[in-house]
């Protein structure tokens, strides 16, 4: 049965760290590991070799790190990509997610030493990590001009008759962290309105995301505090591992809500309380992301007057969150990624 699984290369510049990966995966029967690099080049040379279904790469490496690495692949033979790295990098380092906005699908924390009851819960994990991006189509990424692209902005109304919009409200999963980006990064700095956000992301990822986010819009971005009142051109996400809500007093505050289908932050936790605060004043967006986290809150704030919008097949990394809310008929609009944000305008 060696065929089916799925043929895994690692690259890591540390013996100890290739180890731990190839202990925990070799007891996996869904994976293979056919080979280890210690750098991007050396990567790139046994990609040619040995034509691996999924490659699991660091980030810092000597030689060549990991986002030229997945810039070189990706604009010349595309492989599914899972950047295995510590979650926080120092301040004058590659942020984590510049590997995903140049073609890498998903980012897991680096294994440290541990037991085998450790392994097996972080085997379970990446596992299903490589299962995932597996299965996503991916395609050859031209170079990006150097030039840091200009956007025109729509004109935001003064006056108007149309619905008041209080609140955006995000919800994404795999693909997420690209395409909250493109969202977010063609709204302007004097947004009306706060955005909610919530991203399913392996643990500890959180603030590198946010960072990077921060980078690449004009909106103010951060993690919530317990506690505070949302205000308009700022983007808030949830804590590491923890529910985001609007409470009835209109601040945010986290939730000890079970995880919705293994997922916290949920969607679904955020978009259903949102329904109860401020319903018919919420504009929700659910993009790219396997499963179905987000669906019923968006048919909640759309039974309570709220608008909705679903990323389009043809955009998206993985059609699933989109693909249920609009089979439940919680959708108002589908669009392309590209075209949300002119929508979202058209609203507010």
């Amino acid at each position: 049965m060696m065929e089916n699984k799925i043929k895994v290369l690692l690259i890591d510049d540390s013996p100890i760290v290739l180890n731990i990966l190839k202990r925990i995966l070799d007891k996996s029967s869904e994976v293979l590991v056919i080979g280890t690099a210690k750098n991007g080049s050396e990567g790139l040379e046994q990609v040619r070799f040995l034509n691996p279904d999924v490659i699991c790469t660091d980030l810092m490496m000597p030689v060549m790190d990991g986002l030229e690495f997945t810039k070189q692949l990706m604009e010349t033979s595309p492989k599914p990509i899972l950047v295995i790295s510590a979650a926080l990098q120092g301040a004058d380092e590659t942020n984590v997610f510049q590997l995903l906005e140049a073609g890498a699908l998903d980012v897991f924390p680096k294994p440290a030493g541990g037991t085998d009851k450790d392994y097996d819960l972080i085997r379970d994990r990446l596992v299903s990590k490589i299962r995932v991006i597996k299965s996503i189509p991916v395609y050859k990424k031209a170079k990006k001009n150097p030039t840091i692209e200009t956007a025109s902005y729509p004109a935001l109304p003064s006056h108007s008759s149309k619905q008041i919009i209080k609140f955006l409200a995000i919800g994404a999963s795999t693909g997420g962290p690209n395409a909250v980006q493109q969202v977010l990064g063609h709204l302007p700095k004097e947004l009306p309105v706060p955005v909610l956000c919530v991203q399913h992301i392996s643990d500890g990822f959180i603030d590198s995301m946010v960072g990077w986010l921060g980078q690449n819009t004009k909106l103010k971005v951060k993690i919530m505090q317990e506690g505070e009142t949302p205000v308009a051109g700022t983007v808030y996400f949830p804590q590491n591992l923890k529910h985001m809500i609007i409470g009835s007093d209109g601040k945010l505050h986290t939730s000890n809500e079970p995880p919705f289908n293994g997922h916290c932050p949920s969607v679904n936790v955020l978009f259903k309380s949102l329904a109860a605060y401020s319903g018919d004043k919420t504009l929700a967006v659910i993009l790219t992301g396997m499963g179905d986290d987000g669906a019923t809150g968006l048919l909640t704030i759309k039974h309570t007057g709220g608008k909705t919008i679903g990323e389009a097949e043809s955009t998206c990394v993985v059609y699933g969150m989109p693909k249920v809310a609009k089979e439940i008929g919680a959708l108002d609009i589908q669009l392309p990624v590209d075209k949300i944000a002119s929508h979202i305008l058209g609203l507010i």
